[in-house]
């Protein structure tokens, strides 16, 4: 797998955080994933949220999972805006896929959003998820750097809901 220069891993948050933002103006939650190939630039999919059962990270994994081998999986990296849930960090392990970035805890989105009913976070970091698996996934996150424009998303979607 190709380490990920800065450089790399602001400009793909950037683009999942665009990603977010289409979700959230058409009427979901601001979450956004990508798909990127060993090479570390190529895009192969991407994934707004869907509802909350369908998170962008875990219908980005079930259809990489679907659409190539564990093997390829292995090297190509899932790219989210906000650290994935127990869920998705699942779905990430059983699609195979070797590598997460994220830009925003997903405590500071608690933090966020409160005891707002349409997200009731598991505090269950996902690096706790993957360490109980048999498989070393690569975590890169939170990016300090992309939180504040992620969070600033989500302050004005969850302030309107």
């Amino acid at each position: 797998m190709t380490p990920l220069t800065d450089d790399q891993v602001h400009r793909l948050l950037r683009h999942a955080n665009d990603l977010a933002r289409r979700a959230m103006d058409a009427g979901h939650h601001p979450f956004g994933a990508l798909l990127v190939a060993p090479d570390g630039e190529t895009v192969l999919m991407e994934q707004g949220n869907v509802d909350s059962v369908n998170h962008a990270e875990a219908v980005l994994a079930r259809e990489a999972a679907r659409l190539h081998p564990p093997g390829f999986l292995w090297d190509c990296t899932l790219v989210t805006t906000v650290e994935p849930c127990a869920m998705c960090a699942g779905t990430q392990y059983w699609a195979h896929i070797g590598r997460l970035v994220y830009g925003m805890e997903e405590r500071q989105l608690l933090a966020l959003t409160g005891a707002h009913a349409e997200n009731p976070t598991l505090d269950l970091p996902c690096r706790n998820v993957f360490a109980s698996g048999q498989k070393a996934v690569q975590v890169v996150g939170p990016v300090p750097a992309l939180a504040e424009e992620i969070a600033a998303l989500h302050r004005r979607f969850w302030k309107a809901r």
